[in-house]
């Protein structure tokens, strides 16, 4: 199955890693005794993404990617391991999708001329009005 990550991108589900873990944290015999939790493992090297995609999911400053570009990630939200395991790879979607998106280029912009001569005329009655504040020489 594959997974939309925009409307030409997809992710082959084969390239995502899915373990069952035991959730942390309080809860009681529910936590101490079933896996709901889901332990996610994307090898962005190893994937089926676009070398272009690949590059820039490896240059993110992403505390979750290792050293090795593989993206590491943790659910354990939900209850039930089929929720857990639905949010783990809606995260991994979302994060290859902010990571797809084009910054757009700036496009630098200049001031009109009737900006300029305003902007000049202000400046001149600033210095006036200074000037008049100098002490008077006789």
């Amino acid at each position: 199955m594959e997974l939309a990550i925009t409307s030409s991108v997809f992710l082959d589900e084969n390239d995502v890693e899915l373990h069952a873990i035991r959730a942390q944290g309080s809860g009681g015999q529910n936590v101490n005794k079933v896996s709901s939790a889901i332990h996610l493992r994307f090898d962005i090297k190893a994937s089926s993404l676009p070398d272009k995609l690949k590059d820039k999911l490896l240059a993110l400053k992403d505390s979750r990617v290792t050293n090795e570009g593989v993206f590491i990630l943790k659910a354990q939200n939900f209850r039930t391991q089929e929720q857990n395991r639905e949010d783990a790879l809606t995260r991994l979607v979302a994060w290859i999708k902010a990571a797809s998106i084009e910054q757009k280029t700036r496009k630098a912009t200049s001031l009109s001329r009737s900006v300029k001569v305003r902007r000049g005329e202000v400046k001149k009655q600033q210095s006036a009005k200074k000037s008049m504040r100098k002490k008077v020489e006789f």
